[in-house]
């Protein structure tokens, strides 16, 4: 699990509630499901609009990827390209179809398939890269998503404030109701506000980040694979790959320099 990810969302939402008995005020007067249904309600359906429904079908499972920590990380990644490297090397490219159970990771495994298989390089880099591409539109679609989620649910809370005054000012004869009315209204801007500013866009931020780092381990593994189907020697597949790190995280070279 992503551990930023949780306390960043705890954080933000008790800071707002925290800051609400700080003034000496309570937490239920903070809850209006009226305004809840008009902000909440609205921007979903606005959503609906202005993305494909298949996208915001999977708006729940996007929003879980948010709390997801990355399976794999680049050095264990680095690791296991450098192992079959030294095994193609000892032992052959058709070595490492052995070897294929072992890997997890979809990617990885599609690659080492291809150059087990003797598809040539050009081929490898056209099908892998076109395989990111498509992955990065997908992961494109969910930031946006959330985006447009973001977009809408301020303009939605006002509509609802406005809604709220509005019905205020039908009973404007009797005075002792208005201030209740109006804070009342105001808690559609709120929920709007803070749903975009505390979630929807946060969440397309993550993902948006999220899927340039996949695109980054992507594009070290495809360079990787071209590069143990070359034929280069593990030590240098080490030291090429270990330029996609960032250099504190970098080590001294382990492979053999077979």
């Amino acid at each position: 699990m992503d551990i930023g990810s949780l306390i960043g969302l705890v954080v933000a939402f008790g800071g707002l509630l925290v800051s609400v008995l700080m003034e000496g005020g309570s937490p239920r007067a903070l809850v209006n499901p009226s305004a809840a249904m008009i902000v909440f309600a609205g921007t979903f359906g606005a959503t609906m609009l202005a993305v494909p429904l298949r996208i915001v079908l999977r708006g729940a499972m996007l929003f879980t990827h948010v709390f997801r920590s990355s399976s794999l990380a680049r050095p264990a990644v680095i690791k296991t390209v450098v192992r079959f490297a030294t095994t193609a090397r000892k032992d052959g490219l058709l070595s490492l179809e052995n070897e294929l159970a072992t890997v997890d990771e979809p990617f990885l495994r599609k690659g080492i398939e291809l150059v087990v298989d003797g598809t040539d390089s050009e081929m490898i880099r056209e099908i892998m890269e076109t395989e990111i591409e498509c992955q990065v539109a997908r992961h494109q679609e969910g930031a946006k998503l959330f985006a447009v989620m973001g977009g809408l649910a301020p303009t939605l809370g006002v509509t609802g404030t406005v809604m709220g005054l509005v019905h205020m000012m039908a009973k404007i004869s009797d005075p002792g109701k208005m201030g209740p009315a109006i804070a009342s209204a105001f808690l559609a801007t709120l929920y709007g506000i803070a749903s975009a500013n505390l979630v929807f866009l946060p969440v397309s931020q993550k993902l948006a980040a999220r899927s340039r780092e996949e695109r980054g381990m992507r594009e070290m593994i495809l360079e990787g694979l071209l590069a143990l189907q070359t034929g280069e020697t593990p030590i240098a597949i080490e030291q090429r790959l270990m330029s996609f790190l960032e250099p504190k995280s970098r080590k001294e070279p382990t492979a053999e320099a077979a």
